[in-house]
């Protein structure tokens, strides 16, 4: 299984700490909104989701979502959520913290687009 979201140990770490302060967690991919195109961490329910959001899949027990139209442009990359020191722009859960999520990319082989293609039929 190829999986299209991935998450650094110490994002996890820094999920665990907001989870204990907020409770259950989810991830949406911002299309350019306030802080770029960072992650947004948000209590679980609190944004609203659509038919125009797709799940990408988990990440340390959190939904990861993102617009359909942004998923054209990202299809071809593997996403990984990791954190860094700074103060983001956004509404995300973390900027209180001096921190931000941020996505490291990378494009899928040829071998894993064919594995995504089968596991998405």
């Amino acid at each position: 299984m190829v999986e299209r979201v991935l998450i650094t140990s110490e994002a996890e770490r820094v999920i665990d700490s907001l989870r204990e302060q907020h409770g259950p967690l989810m991830f949406h991919q911002s299309g350019g909104c306030c802080d770029g195109s960072s992650p947004m961490c948000f209590p679980k329910g609190e944004l609203m989701l659509n038919d125009t959001d797709i799940h990408l899949g988990d990440i340390h027990g959190c939904e990861f979502h993102m617009s359909r139209d942004q998923f054209e442009y990202w299809k071809h990359t593997q996403l990984t959520v990791d954190v860094v020191k700074g103060r983001g722009s956004s509404f995300s859960l973390e900027i209180p913290m001096g921190l931000r999520f941020v996505i490291k990319s990378r494009i899928f082989t040829e071998q894993e687009l064919s594995v995504l293609d089968l596991e998405e039929r």
